[in-house]
């Protein structure tokens, strides 16, 4: 077996069965819009899931990957704020937010964590790398935080697809 599966098995292993549970309720009672977001490989993750839990669960979900909405942001409010800005326009009082940034310490997904928690969002967090990254130091307002004990960021998203895409 490869490495890479191997160590992709082991990580799994090492998942707490009882949050997938809890993340599928959260899910599932979410009344308002799911908005879901992410950086590179995270925001294909985000923009995969997020019509999963449309189609599959019924669920209203968005995420933000259209490239001149992006750009926009990007260009008025500052790239660390894009994401942000998106959630101050679209997220809603009864919906849930996942942020998910593999290092952790994505200045514009650390900035919706801080957004979520100063207007009372429910948010969900993913991420790997070092365990105290900067997403992490949110994970006691946080619904969820699930941490991925990797330093390979194609082990963490892969799993961050698999925590996501579980509850379907």
């Amino acid at each position: 077996m490869s490495l890479f599966v191997t160590t992709l098995v082991e990580g799994l292993s090492k998942l707490n069965l009882t949050d997938l549970d809890k993340l599928k309720s959260i899910i599932l009672n979410t009344k308002g819009k799911i908005i879901i977001l992410g950086n590179g490989g995270s925001n294909s993750i985000a923009s995969h899931i997020s019509c999963e839990y449309t189609k599959a669960l019924n669920k209203p979900s968005i995420s933000f990957s259209d490239p001149a909405r992006l750009t926009c942001y990007a260009n008025d409010y500052g790239y660390e704020n894009t994401f942000k800005q998106f959630l101050k326009e679209f997220s809603e009082s009864n919906g849930l937010v996942i942020l998910i940034s593999s290092s952790g310490n994505s200045k514009n997904i650390t900035n919706c964590a801080e957004y979520c928690i100063d207007t009372g969002l429910k948010f969900i967090t993913l991420s790997g790398y070092k365990s105290d990254n900067k997403l992490r130091s949110y994970s006691n307002r946080a619904e969820l935080d699930f941490w991925i004990d990797s330093n390979d960021s194609g082990i963490i998203e892969c799993i961050h697809e698999i925590i996501l895409h579980s509850i379907i």
